[in-house]
């Protein structure tokens, strides 16, 4: 489902290394981290893990979210 372009990020938990974050992404973009974590057939933490260990200071973690899913699905597109 897609939803309107003005709906508001959901802010969801996420443990990342024994710390409890809170990252806001729009649905579309949870719903496709929870697609890519099932796909390596890992948890959506392992895969935040992941992400966060790989992005760098200066970027958020949403934002690095947001990117790592964009390059995904790029990636797949080009297969």
């Amino acid at each position: 489902m897609i939803r309107h372009p003005d709906a508001r990020p959901e802010k969801h938990s996420l443990t990342l290394r024994g710390h409890r974050t809170s990252v806001s992404l729009e649905t579309e973009f949870w719903q496709a981290l929870r697609d890519i974590a099932a796909l390596r057939n890992m948890p959506i933490n392992a895969l935040a893990i992941e992400i966060d260990e790989s992005r760098a200071s200066d970027i958020g973690l949403a934002s690095a979210i947001r990117l790592f899913v964009l390059r995904h699905y790029r990636g797949t597109a080009q297969e």
